[in-house]
């Protein structure tokens, strides 16, 4: 088992507590406050649910948009009412076996490219999912 790296003057916000039965082949997933209720399936399968690439999509971009209101909060810049994320991941095998791939295209009409850019690439090093990812698979963000 891997241990935990601690981090200087840690403090816990919140911790998700999800039961999953069945994996991603006919599966369900439920969190303990039951605001999370999902049936899975594989992705193509036509059963009905959602799979673990979709949960993934939905969560990375989710926290980015988020991350990306921080900044702009930060900065003291208003960001536009509709600001939009389409969020991609791949799912992939090679001779080593399955692998993800993803990438974020974000949309923030209305403010200047520079100014755009430049809060993209600061909420791409704050965003919690971002750090996770990077270094682990390939990711891009991308400002469209």
């Amino acid at each position: 088992m891997e241990t935990v790296q601690a981090h200087q003057n840690e403090k816990r916000l919140y911790t998700a507590q999800v039961h999953t039965v069945g994996g991603r082949e006919n599966g369900a997933a439920r969190s303990a406050d039951g605001d999370l209720d999902v049936r899975l399936s594989i992705p193509g399968s036509g059963r009905p649910g959602t799979n673990p690439e979709q949960l993934l999509a939905a969560g990375w971009s989710a926290c980015f948009e988020g991350a990306i209101a921080h900044v702009a909060r930060s900065r003291h810049i208003r960001l536009p009412s509709d600001p939009a994320i389409d969020a991609e991941v791949d799912l992939n095998t090679a001779d080593d076996g399955f692998f993800l791939r993803a990438r974020l295209n974000v949309s923030l009409p209305g403010l200047e490219r520079d100014v755009a850019q430049s809060i993209v690439e600061e909420a791409h090093k704050t965003c919690p999912y971002s750090k996770a990812l990077k270094g682990n698979i390939d990711i891009a963000v991308n400002l469209v």
